[in-house]
């Protein structure tokens, strides 16, 4: 890694000096040696006044090459568009992979959006407004129109003639997409199997008709499923059965990185993808954190409701925190196995899971309970209290285990996102239940306490 590092480091340095000596030529000649993602992140490096140089020398589709290989999370495409002439801006547009494009001009207004599709070619305008109007997170955002279709009807040859012909303007030409005389998708030929056989050989006796396709308003989780599934490199949208667009791999990648870290937003009850200032990030955090303040407080009045227990065995009062810490953390374990699961649409039946988070709450919570038994046999030598201790620790355990497990699985299936059911929200909740078991355990061995 440290070679590549150092390699390109090298070859930016070489651009720079290009660019210093306002060398075009030999700027250019560099600049096309680099991959697109090694492009967007020189062009990413370079400060206001060397960008509006770089963009000078630059057309349409070398732009296109730097932006779409810059991820939304790197830059702000408002202000890096403020650089670039409308103009110049649009004919990159129209060279840009249209998934790509589409998700920059979505995120600009509607005035500006306007501005730049009105100087796109008509067609090339009405198919991005097309795709500006699917839903968000859905198979219709992610697609991309520019791949390579067949008809059934002509031969390998043909069809060969047609990949070289668009290959340049295809996002991929792995798979290519072969049609009836509708539009309708009935198979899909690989371009290996393009290169291997006979130009007289018809396409429709090599396609393969067993296809697996995706509606536009398909869920973007379930399209990256499906891609994992089946290791496709792109799979194809049809609406009744017409191909309208494919999703190539590097969009599920992307999704999958968004859904990652959704779920740890979620499951830390904070945004971990934001870069806010520190008075921004605190107000983000703030109403999250005071709402398990009051969570936290029935865990308060349940203590203050055993007061008069502590009094008279003031020992209870040490293992407090390490029942109701033991117990949050099964129960967070718990919680992450189950967010998973749902994640993946591994779920297995009601009961079946239910037995299976017992039988797991039992053997760990027994564990567990046997080893702060003889840790408090051995620290305070009363045989009562480490029994009260220890099988208080356990039930703990199998009670917060089973919340974890199925507090996300119910949230599922009332509609509302099971990440929700986050770590903090699992441990104090956890908290409630611990203080509450280890009390009243605690109480009906009273008498025997010295």
């Amino acid at each position: 890694m440290n070679e590549i590092d150092n390699d390109l480091d090298l070859q930016f340095k070489w651009l720079q000096d290009a660019l210093d000596n306002d060398n075009q030529e030999l700027f250019l000649s560099r600049f096309d040696e680099l991959h697109g993602y090694e492009k967007a992140q020189y062009y990413l490096s370079l400060d206001k006044e060397q960008r509006e140089l770089v963009i000078t020398f630059l057309d349409g589709q070398r732009l296109a090459e730097i932006f779409d290989d810059i991820n939304e999370t790197e830059a702000d495409f408002h202000e890096l568009l403020k650089e670039i002439p409308a103009r110049k801006a649009a004919a990159m547009f129209n060279e840009m992979y249209t998934d790509n494009s589409v998700d920059i001009l979505e995120t600009l207004s509607p005035s500006e959006l306007s501005t730049y599709l009105s100087l796109m070619p008509k067609a090339d305008a009405q198919e991005i407004r097309e795709l500006l109007n699917y839903d968000d997170y859905t198979a219709g955002s992610l697609m991309g129109t520019d791949f390579i279709s067949v008809s059934e009807n002509i031969e390998i040859g043909s069809a060969m003639k047609i990949v070289k012909q668009r290959a340049n303007d295809a996002e991929q030409i792995t798979y290519v997409y072969v049609v009836n005389s509708s539009d309708i998708l009935v198979g899909v030929i690989s371009l290996r199997s393009l290169i291997v056989e006979s130009d007289n050989k018809k396409v429709s006796d090599f396609m393969n008709t067993n296809l697996i396709t995706v509606e536009p308003d398909t869920d973007q989780e379930e399209v990256a499923r499906i891609m994992q599934d089946y290791n496709f490199v792109a799979l194809p949208v049809v609406v009744r059965g017409e191909l309208i667009g494919v999703i190539t791999v590097d969009d599920i990648v992307d999704v999958i990185q968004e859904e990652a870290d959704d779920d740890y937003s979620r499951l830390a009850g904070v945004d971990v993808t934001a870069e806010d200032t520190p008075i921004i990030s605190a107000l983000k955090r703030l109403p999250w954190l005071i709402g398990l303040i009051f969570l936290g407080l029935g865990t308060a009045s349940v203590i203050n409701g055993f007061d008069h227990l502590i009094s008279q065995v003031s020992v209870l009062a040490v293992f407090v925190s390490l029942i109701t810490g033991t117990a949050g953390n099964a129960g967070t374990q718990s919680l992450a196995v189950s967010v998973r699961k749902i994640a993946l649409d591994e779920s297995s039946g009601f009961l079946k899971t239910l037995l299976i988070e017992i039988l797991i709450g039992l053997i760990v919570g027994i564990a567990s309970g046997f080893v702060i038994f003889l840790i408090v046999i051995v620290w305070k030598t009363n045989m009562m209290l480490a029994v009260a201790v220890g099988i208080a620790m356990g039930v703990a355990i199998l009670v917060a285990n089973v919340a974890g497990a199925f507090i996300p699985q119910f949230m599922n299936k009332i509609g509302v996102d099971p990440a929700i059911a986050s770590g903090p929200f699992i441990s104090t909740m956890s908290d409630l239940t611990s203080v509450l078991i280890y009390f009243n355990i605690a109480s009906l061995f009273l008498q025997h306490f010295s």
